[in-house]
């Protein structure tokens, strides 16, 4: 009897995870297909940011009248998952999709993981009631809907795996949660791959020999990653906070901050700092870039995301980190590829507060050669880029969350 009960359980899950990994892979290859399109109809048609305030002021009235329950985002998942109430409505997965290709065509600056992980999780949530799921089941549905999604937008099954696990770790993590959501994203991973949909793909050719020297550079970046994490995530939540308060009717807000933004493009005269940037990120491991760009993309990303457009931080925190570590090569005795990749995955690791999730994902994307360093990079970064990362329902536990109370309660930071 208990073997026909744990096979049933088993083949259940593994049911599971096929259709949510089919489903969620499927929704990211669309997703992928489509922001590649409309980001070419963008840069071929420049005129076409002029048209941004529109943009914004549609995304406004689409979750003002439709959305007003699933506007917190990728923070409504991490809630639901602390905190279990009700189904995520399914209605989020088409919103955030519709939102975030409308962001990209008018020229917002917003990335993709929040978009893919916002619809992995509302795919997973409505299987809660076809299953008759209890509360911890739930959980595990929610884990699941954030591994699929991250690892087939990325490319990467062990870091979305790992990363679904890592941002929840506030709550007690279960073994079969564990177990279900490596299975998943590579379900969700070979899912996009069937689609024939193409990742981004990066290279750090040449890899310095492990020495005190060297690894001393790279202490020190890393704690530059790190305060680099801090001053995006604290921007960005700084112009969310500014536009709630002196904007009453939401709408209104991504209307006015498109507006700003045509103005400021126009005033630049580039689109270098607009989309995903992903041409900049790979310029960035052979080319020096200036040391504003980094600065700047901070600055649209945080205004675009606080004005109330779609999409996630993670492609720009990629953007951050690689031309920050590519500025850093023109001072720093390090390769610049090496550099510029330490960047793209510390930067987000010290906002997401997932070091091991995204030194994996260095791993995944430049190759084992490179992966101590990796290692140091993420975990400096994750150290030093403060208590609040980019969402801001994420629970902080662990070594970090105990050193900051105790130098909290000792008045030495306030971070």
């Amino acid at each position: 009897m208990n073997l026909k009960k744990n096979t049933l359980f088993i083949a259940k899950w593994i049911l599971i995870c096929v259709l949510i990994g089919f489903f969620s892979g499927s929704a990211s290859a669309f997703f992928l297909v489509a922001l590649e399109q409309v980001t070419q109809i963008r840069e071929h048609n420049h005129f076409i940011i002029w048209f941004l305030p529109l943009g914004g002021l549609g995304i406004g009235f689409l979750y003002h009248y439709l959305g007003k329950e699933v506007v917190k985002g990728n923070n409504i998942l991490l809630e639901e998952y602390e905190n279990p109430q009700k189904t995520i409505p399914f209605k989020m997965a088409p919103l955030v999709l519709l939102g975030t290709l409308i962001t990209h065509l008018f020229g917002g600056s917003a990335g993709r993981e929040g978009t893919a992980v916002q619809m992995g999780g509302a795919i997973a949530d409505q299987f809660t009631k076809f299953f008759k799921l209890n509360t911890s089941e739930r959980k595990t549905l929610l884990v699941l809907g954030i591994s699929a999604g991250f690892a087939s937008v990325f490319g990467t099954p062990l870091a979305g795996a790992l990363f679904a696990l890592e941002v929840l770790r506030g709550s007690k993590t279960r073994l079969k949660s564990v177990i279900l959501s490596f299975l998943i994203a590579y379900i969700a991973y070979y899912t996009v791959a069937f689609w024939q949909v193409k990742h981004t793909h990066y290279h750090i050719p040449i890899v310095p020999e492990i020495t005190v020297n060297n690894l001393g550079w790279v202490v020190l970046v890393g704690i530059l990653f790190g305060l680099t994490a801090m001053l995006f995530s604290r921007t960005t939540h700084l112009w969310g906070q500014l536009f709630s308060k002196t904007i009453a009717f939401a709408p209104i807000r991504p209307f006015l901050g498109g507006l700003i933004l045509v103005i400021v493009i126009y005033y630049i005269g580039t689109t270098k700092y607009i989309g995903l940037g992903i041409p900049t990120i790979i310029e960035s491991f052979t080319t020096p870039n200036p040391w504003q760009d980094f600065l700047l993309k901070i600055l649209f990303t945080g205004f675009t995301l606080g004005a109330g457009f779609k999409g996630g931080e993670v492609t720009p925190l990629f953007f951050i980190g690689a031309t920050l570590g590519s500025a850093l090569s023109l001072f720093v005795p390090l390769p610049i590829a090496l550099l510029a990749g330490l960047g793209f995955v510390a930067v987000f690791s010290g906002a997401t507060h997932t070091p091991i999730a995204c030194s994996v994902m260095g791993i995944e994307l430049f190759g084992l050669e490179s992966g101590l360093f990796i290692v140091v990079a993420c975990t400096l970064a994750y150290f030093f880029s403060g208590s609040v990362g980019i969402y801001q329902s994420q629970i902080v536990k662990g070594t970090k969350y105990h050193l900051y109370q105790r130098l909290k309660r000792k008045n030495l930071t306030d971070l």
